[in-house]
């Protein structure tokens, strides 16, 4: 091992017969790196010596790692170096959340996750039946439907966005706001919007104000609802003709909402998250609601869409497990009363 020591003179005799001149040898060498072990390790330590007349001859000594407990005791000790690591950039997002591996359960998700096998496939009432059982927490949990399609959303004939009005209602009070001026200004307020506005509301949500759950606009504001982009895009807020919340009938719309229309769309993976109702919802009524979802998501198949469909299709309670259903036999459920 080379010892930080500067000689006069260095010799490799295990290598060459003849002794180097020190001042034609180039040392490269790099800091040494402390851990909070105390230990540290040593880079490589290259030697460079040249020839005048026959040509560079490098001569590379590898130096071993070395675990020292006690090597540094005094700060300042010459040759040493301390490099500081920079911390790693924390993660965000889906990043940040633990492995599933690493994650733990609580007890009464444990009991309720013995209610359903895991890989079974469940018919249609079945599964409905064990959404509700499975339901246990104090407040009443959301009933949902997750579908995974055979589409690709990063092409522009593979997307999925659109409305579905669910025959009973998705069990919230929906809190509607409307942008307009002119005549329509009364006829919102009529039409029973809880809060109706122009420039004003425009401001308003600027400066942070998000007191609703559904946002209208007729068109002649969508040049200055553009602004609001940045701000409404993330929460998925931002007026849309295909969703139902740009148009001239700005009374239907706000009744469809009040009345139970869920907007949906497809995530970047191709799935699609879409609440159908409360858990106290009969079953009846659940079923219902959830057959009118999926002859939606099943109208509204993206053009670019090719080969099965359809690829698997869940549904949970809000706190609990996903119970997998029979793809075939939901498609071809037929209501009592149809």
């Amino acid at each position: 091992m080379a010892s930080t020591a500067t000689p006069s003179t260095l010799t490799l005799s295990s290598i060459f017969s003849q002794e180097l001149n020190p001042n034609s040898l180039i040392f490269k060498s790099k800091p040494l790196l402390f851990t909070s072990h105390k230990s540290f390790s040593l880079h490589p330590l290259s030697l460079q010596y040249k020839e005048r007349k026959n040509g560079p001859l490098v001569v590379a000594a590898m130096a071993a790692e070395a675990e020292v407990e006690d090597a540094v005791e005094q700060e300042g000790e010459e040759g040493a170096v301390a490099v500081l690591i920079p911390p790693s950039k924390p993660k965000k997002g889906k990043a940040a959340l633990p492995l599933k591996r690493d994650r733990t359960r609580s007890k009464r998700f444990l009991e309720i996750q013995k209610l359903r096998e895991i890989k079974k496939e469940y018919d249609l009432k079945t599964a409905i039946e064990l959404l509700k059982q499975t339901a246990s927490l104090k407040f009443v949990e959301t009933a949902e439907a997750h579908f995974r399609l055979n589409i690709d959303p990063k092409y522009n004939d593979q997307q999925l966005r659109a409305t579905v009005n669910l025959p009973k209602g998705t069990g919230q009070t929906v809190k509607v706001a409307v942008l307009t001026q002119g005549e329509k200004f009364d006829e919102a307020k009529n039409a029973g919007a809880d809060i109706v506005g122009g420039e004003d509301l425009i401001e308003q949500i600027k400066g942070g104000f998000m007191e609703f759950d559904k946002l209208i606009a007729t068109p002649d504001m969508m040049p200055k609802v553009a602004s609001l982009g940045r701000v409404l895009g993330p929460r998925g807020l931002m007026p849309n003709p295909k969703a139902g919340t740009v148009t001239t009938n700005i009374p239907q719309a706000i009744e469809e909402f009040k009345k139970g229309k869920v907007e949906y769309r497809a995530d970047k993976t191709g799935i699609v998250h879409l609440p159908f109702g409360k858990a106290n919802f009969s079953e009846e009524d659940l079923i219902i609601n959830f057959i009118a979802a999926v002859k939606s998501v099943e109208a509204n198949k993206p053009s670019g869409a090719k080969g099965v469909y359809w690829k698997s299709a869940h549904v949970c309670s809000s706190m609990g497990p996903s119970i997998r259903l029979n793809v075939r036999e939901m498609l071809e459920y037929k209501l009592p009363n149809a």
